[in-house]
């Protein structure tokens, strides 16, 4: 992803902006499911996202101190935007959220590219990269294990549940 044409400024708001939405989107995905295992997993990677955003959060802070953070209504960077509709399977959302975590892996790597070799902000930023991508194998396990139970419409309420 190139983020050559965009300030740092406008980076971190996007962000902020795209973990926000993502934290929003895992906790109404969990709401709907009726998987506790899947439940369980999105609430942890709302909780991640939640993580991301308040530390590019005190990244913005530090970077521009006399600037109150805004969040932009549009993304200036192209990341994918999700809509959530009650009519919506759920393996489609969770295509379209394994997108979102693609990009923003691809997004995080290239913003860390902004940085000096071995600076603490770098590597956690290429660290979020790295994250960003094991969400998505999350996410990838548990479509495809969603496709197999919406093509044959099986719902098993206590599958996940012990002896």
């Amino acid at each position: 992803m190139d983020l050559k044409s965009f300030e740092l400024e406008e980076l971190f708001l996007a962000a902020i902006k795209s973990e926000l939405e993502s934290n929003k989107l895992y906790l109404k995905m969990a709401k709907k499911t009726k998987n506790g295992l899947l439940e369980d997993k999105l609430k942890f990677l709302a909780n991640e996202e939640e993580k991301h955003r308040l530390f590019i959060e005190e990244i913005y802070k530090n970077h521009f101190p006399e600037n109150k953070i805004v969040i932009p209504k549009i993304s200036p960077v192209p990341l994918p935007e999700i809509k959530i509709s009650e009519d919506l399977p759920l393996s489609i959302l969770l295509k379209e959220a394994m997108n979102a975590e693609q990009s923003a892996s691809k997004f995080y790597n290239s913003l860390a590219g902004r940085f000096e070799e071995g600076t603490k902000l770098k590597n956690t930023l290429l660290y979020f990269s790295d994250m960003e991508k094991g969400h998505y194998k999350i996410l990838e396990m548990e479509k495809e294990s969603m496709e197999r139970f919406e093509e044959g419409d099986v719902y098993w309420p206590m599958v996940h549940a012990g002896p």
